[in-house]
């Protein structure tokens, strides 16, 4: 009979917390300066950018995402089971066409160029009318503008923060029902920072770093990060200093530039992605060990390289990611002194 009561008690515990944990519907949220009203949790989405794929994966809703798009790489390790049945809609860019077979209440955008005014596969305007919920990154439009330059990345205005991921995860966890979800998430993000930072070796002094990103031309100027990005917030989390000081997101810098100012560590981003020869990861180690001007730099002469995916560059949990590997790359290149 006490056996009977305590799982009548135990039971009950468990309803009032999914309660308590459960989002009351309709919801209005704020984004990128748009109000969108859900009347129940989306059922059927896509997405277009790899960030707001693998959030929705880490938040347990794969089943809901419809089909994808914009990869730029593999998924972690940690959500390839999940993510191994997506329909891939276009590696890059999708047809507003494609979009709309899926029959979306949502579609999730990592950058606004896709879905916001630019539209370059359709305008939240456009969405709207169909009767389609729309949502952009809030990395992407928060004290930002996306300019012709540095490859339409656009200029930040105030550092990028993970914080800014943080606030995505509470809302997008919100609009889907599963608020406690989205606090666990965060919180576990948090503890890989805190392990991150707490395994650094001491220094005298901080070491210099760049971000190569890509180039539309290997024999031209690279895209290297600027000092508002995600690779700024790596940086500041990690004790590093940015031998860059442009707001750009991704401004070109010159390889001349670059070798005078003699970075310690080399960050370049490994993707799937082949838009441009330089995509390409061992294309860059290679080049930067034949190049006149780049092989005569400290960093490449003693392989003080380090390699992380294009996902962990780019605002988004991933940045975590990079944190962890950079930090690794930091206490060998101490030890080597």
């Amino acid at each position: 009979m006490k056996f009977k009561q305590l799982g009548l008690v135990t039971l009950l515990l468990v309803t009032m917390t999914s309660i308590a944990n459960a989002e009351s519907f309709p919801i209005t949220v704020k984004n990128c300066g748009k109000t969108e009203t859900f009347t129940k949790p989306p059922a059927r989405v896509v997405t277009i950018g790899q960030h707001e794929t693998e959030l929705l994966l880490a938040l347990g809703l794969g089943e809901k995402i419809k089909g994808t798009s914009v990869w730029f790489g593999a998924l972690p390790k940690e959500l390839m089971l999940q993510g191994r049945d997506l329909k891939r809609l276009a590696n890059n860019a999708p047809s507003f066409e494609s979009v709309l077979q899926q029959s979306p209440e949502l579609v999730l955008s990592q950058y606004s160029w896709h879905v916001g005014e630019q539209g370059e596969v359709g305008t939240r305007q456009q969405f709207s009318e169909l009767g389609i919920n729309t949502w952009i990154s809030p990395a992407d439009c928060t004290a930002k503008s996306v300019t012709q330059g540095s490859n339409g990345d656009g200029v930040r205005t105030k550092p990028y923060s993970i914080s800014m991921i943080y606030n995505e995860i509470t809302d997008i966890s919100r609009i889907f029902g599963v608020p406690s979800r989205g606090k666990a998430l965060t919180r576990q993000l948090a503890e890989r920072i805190d392990a991150a930072q707490h395994a650094l070796p001491p220094r005298s002094a901080p070491l210099k770093v760049v971000y190569w990103f890509s180039s539309a031309r290997l024999q031209g100027d690279p895209w290297i990060a600027g000092n508002q990005g995600a690779p700024a917030w790596i940086n500041r989390v990690l004790g590093l200093t940015n031998i860059i000081n442009l707001q750009d997101e991704w401004p070109t810098v010159s390889w001349e530039q670059i070798a005078q100012s003699q970075p310690d560590i080399i960050v370049i981003a490994s993707m799937d992605r082949r838009l441009y020869p330089a995509d390409d990861a061992e294309i860059k180690e290679k080049f930067l060990e034949h190049d006149a001007v780049t092989k005569e730099m400290s960093a490449v002469k003693n392989h003080h390289i380090v390699i992380v995916p294009a996902m962990s560059l780019n605002p988004s949990m991933r940045n975590v990611e990079a944190v962890e590997i950079i930090s690794k790359k930091i206490a060998a290149v101490i030890e080597h002194r």
